[in-house]
C-alpha cells in the first residue's frame, strides 16, 4: 500500500514538473541591463552638466571657502614661528570663521545637489521603463527581467540595446 501511495505521488510530482516546464517554455522572458542603459544614454551625460551649471555659483564660492582655508592653515603653520600670539589667534580665528561658513554653506549645497541628482535620474529611470514595457509589448515578452537579479542569461535573451535604442527614439 505505501509502495502504491509512493508511485502515485511520484508520478503527480513529475507530471506537474512536466507540465510547468511546457508552461514555462511557451513564455517569452528577456533580460535588461538597466545600469548600462541609463550609463549609455546621451542624457545621462547632460544631468552632470546642468547640475553643476545650476549650482556653479555655489559651488565656487565653496570651493573659494576651501581654498582660503587652506591658505590661512598652511600660513599658520609655515609662519607660526614668527608669528605674535595676537597674530596667531587672529589667524585661527579666520580658520574657525571659515570652517563654520563652509559647514553653513557646504551641506545644503550638497544636499540640494544630490536632491537634484536623483530628481532627474528617476526621469531618466522612468524613460526606460517606458522604454521596456515598449518592448516588452511589441516583441511579445511575457517577462523582463532585470539583469542584477538574474545569475546567468544568454545574449538571445538580453534586450539591453533594444532598450536603448527606445529611450533614443523617445527624445
Amino acid at each position: 500500500m505505501k509502495q502504491l501511495a509512493k508511485h502515485i505521488v511520484a508520478t503527480a510530482m513529475l507530471g506537474s514538473a512536466l507540465v510547468s516546464g511546457s508552461v514555462m517554455a511557451e513564455q517569452k522572458i528577456g533580460v535588461v541591463d538597466v545600469q548600462s542603459v541609463f550609463q549609455a544614454m546621451p542624457q545621462a551625460a547632460e544631468i552632470s552638466n546642468n547640475i553643476q551649471m545650476e549650482f556653479k555659483d555655489q559651488i565656487d564660492e565653496v570651493n573659494q571657502l576651501q581654498k582660503d582655508g587652506q591658505f590661512f592653515a598652511e600660513r599658520l603653520q609655515r609662519d607660526a614661528a614668527t608669528m605674535s600670539e595676537q597674530e596667531k589667534k587672529e589667524l585661527q580665528q579666520k580658520i574657525q570663521g571659515v570652517r563654520e561658513q563652509l559647514a553653513e554653506k557646504g551641506q545644503p549645497l550638497q544636499q540640494n545637489i544630490q536632491r537634484r541628482s536623483n530628481e532627474e535620474r528617476n526621469k531618466l529611470l522612468g524613460l526606460i521603463k517606458q522604454a521596456i514595457d515598449n518592448v516588452a509589448k511589441k516583441d511579445g515578452y511575457d517577462l523582463i527581467l532585470s539583469a542584477g537579479a538574474v545569475s546567468y542569461a544568454t545574449e538571445q535573451h538580453d534586450v539591453s540595446e533594444q532598450v536603448l535604442e527606445q529611450v533614443k527614439k523617445t527624445n
